[in-house]
């Protein structure tokens, strides 16, 4: 069986089409790059470049200089070297000087010309892709159906040989890249339809809306989006993946993209679309896989970092007297925070922890009695901030720690933050109704109270509270790269929202609501906290891309998951072992981390700007 190309039987006829539009997209660019640099004059492009020459000419003489008086030195730039540079820059020069004199006879703009023809061939290379692409899928099994009917009736297969056959024939038609696409056809339906409808509607979406009103927003939104559909549709129904992210097949170590599977027996895939890794494990599906655990643990890790930050941030801008007051509601709950924390010291460390931490508490406790609570958390948000985000997260997944059962212990701190945030968000807003506030409350936090006692609780732990009834365990690592993740963003989002709350908290309409006899949790959360959305959004999804490139950063050193883990990381440093020699196993991964970066970045900006004109 014949491996796969990469653009499949029709490469040829649209190849032509594609090279000669490559080629004048790059003639056009790279005109109207010299004449926007120029200004489309020929003085312009001579002084500019000559000027490129007479440095270069300058600092080449001085490296020669400085190697002659000191003959033990190598590494001297040739002169051949030398003379191709100057040459070639004052060839440039003067190719400028006459498309800039030429140009000026027929344009009045021709750096804008340039640009406009650059565009068109832009579009037209867009276009031939999407010909050869749909022409692909519609006729890449016609040769062998041709095939079928010139062969002999008592010759043709079958049943399963005959659709085996036809699907291998269809593949090689497509080529790697129109398998691939195929691969996806859930995640572009998916999009479509989500596009369709955003755009339909977008009127009565606000922030969300206006989004599909920025090009760099759109795209950016669509590139996340992609991989959000690809976790959902390959973590939930597996449809995306052609192999498992474990699998071992027999002859696929190392091999290149659209290599043939050895045995079909099993109606496997029959090949490996990007090619095996060193393990002979599939790189496409591993990549496939691989997303599912950035979307699971980067959104939601987050997500409970900014609902710490928000439920510390606000009251830490908002309040301006002491921390704490006797038999507030304050006072109690920071009593049970301060007394698990100390308890899951002792219960992870022994006395000497429980002791030392116990005092340390105990001390800030009375001084927030005394101190603003600004002052107290902003100390504890610089403590923290103080040590290196990296060493700090390197420092609490290593095995070491991991054994000690810190990450478990700082969960439960942790991890009770948005059962506080959704109650105090549910009693500030339905406080006049007491019916309506009671039954909301059993309906939210009864749900999230189980969640948080099942996600805490582990066999074989210094937690297992629930012991056999334990339904939910998450995977070996996940939980202590989460709980780290919550951990290292946490102090910054709190000092955003900080600053934030201090700037709203003047504002008239908060005034307005002091005035009406609102409490003060009404008014953070339903006044400051939504006139803060654009900024916290902005932030949200750039810390999104912050923790994808944390995550990949750990999985590279081989810290947090397991090692067998497709995460992007650990296939990228899987894969660069073999760098130099194969290319295909470290690659996907990176272009896959490097896109789902770049779009929660491009959708930061489009946010921000939207949010602005808002």
């Amino acid at each position: 069986m014949e491996p796969l190309t990469w653009f499949g039987a029709y490469a040829g006829f649209f190849g032509t089409f594609l090279a000669a539009f490559a080629t004048l997209a790059v003639l056009t660019g790279l005109c109207a790059m010299l004449l926007s640099l120029t200004g489309s004059s020929t003085r312009g492009s001579f002084s500019l470049f000559n000027g490129i020459a007479v440095v270069t000419l300058l600092l080449v003489s001085i490296g020669y200089i400085y190697n002659a008086l000191s003959p033990t030195l190598s590494g001297g730039m040739e002169l051949a070297v030398l003379g191709k540079i100057l040459i070639g820059l004052i060839a440039l020069g003067v190719f400028a000087a006459m498309l800039s004199l030429f140009m000026n006879n027929f344009f009045d703009d021709p750096a804008a010309t340039m640009g406009f023809l650059f565009g068109l061939s832009l579009k037209l290379i867009g276009l031939t892709i999407a010909a050869w692409l749909g022409y692909t899928l519609l006729f890449a099994g016609a040769g062998f159906r041709e095939q079928l009917a010139a062969m002999d009736p008592s010759t043709v297969p079958t049943g399963e040989d005959l659709a085996q056959q036809q699907r291998i024939a269809t593949m090689q038609g497509r080529g790697i890249l129109a398998s691939i696409f195929m691969r996806f056809m859930p995640v572009w339906i998916a999009l479509v339809v989500l596009f369709t409808a955003s755009v339909v509607y977008k009127r009565k979406l606000g922030l969300y809306g206006k989004l599909f009103d920025n090009t760099i927003g759109i795209f950016g939104f669509g590139l996340v989006m992609f991989w959000v559909f690809t976790a959902a549709f390959n973590g939930f129904f597996d449809m995306i993946a052609t192999h498992g992210p474990l699998e071992q097949l027999s002859g696929m170590k190392n091999k290149g993209p659209g290599t043939p599977l050895r045995d079909l027996s099993d109606g496997a895939y029959p090949f490996y679309l990007l090619g095996g890794d060193n393990l002979a494990r599939d790189v496409f599906s591993r990549m496939v896989t691989g997303s599912v655990i950035v979307i699971m643990i980067a959104p939601l890790a987050t997500l409970f970092a900014f609902m710490v930050g928000i439920t510390l941030g606000l009251p830490a801008g908002y309040f301006s007297g002491p921390a704490l007051r006797k038999g507030s509601l304050g006072m109690i709950a920071t009593a049970v925070i301060f007394t698990l924390a100390t308890v899951a010291a002792g219960l992870g460390g022994g006395v000497s922890n429980f002791l030392m931490l116990g005092i340390i508490l105990a001390v800030l406790f009375v001084l927030m009695f005394r101190a603003s609570l600004d002052t107290v958390l902003s100390f504890l948000a610089n403590l923290i901030l103080a040590f290196p985000v990296i060493l700090l997260f390197y420092l609490l997944v290593t095995p070491e720690i991991v054994e000690t059962g810190l990450p478990q212990f700082m969960a439960v701190v942790l991890f009770i933050f948005p059962i506080v945030f959704a109650g105090v968000l549910i009693s500030s807003r339905f406080q006049t109704d007491p019916a309506k506030n009671r039954f909301w409350l059993l309906v939210v936090l009864i749900p999230m109270a189980i969640l948080y006692i099942v996600t805490i609780s582990a066999p074989d732990s210094q937690i297992n509270i629930l012991g056999p009834l334990d339904f939910f365990n998450p995977a070996p690592g996940v939980l202590v790269v989460f709980v780290s993740v919550v951990f290292v963003n946490s102090p910054t989002v709190f000092r955003i929202v900080r600053g934030l709350a201090l700037d709203i908290h003047s504002r008239d309409y908060v005034a307005a609501a002091q005035t009406r006899g609102e409490g003060p949790w009404y008014i953070m959360l339903w006044e400051i906290l939504p006139n803060a959305r654009g900024p916290l959004i902005v932030d949200f999804c750039l810390r999104i891309g912050y923790t994808t490139i944390l995550l990949g950063t750990l999985g590279f050193f081989g810290l947090g998951l397991p090692p067998e883990s497709p995460d992007w990381g650990s296939t990228i440093n899987e894969g660069r072992k073999l760098l130099s020699i194969y290319a295909h196993p470290a690659l996907p991964p990176a272009i896959a981390l490097l896109s789902l970066v770049l779009g929660l970045n491009l959708l930061a900006d489009g946010l921000r700007e939207e949010s602005l004109k808002d």
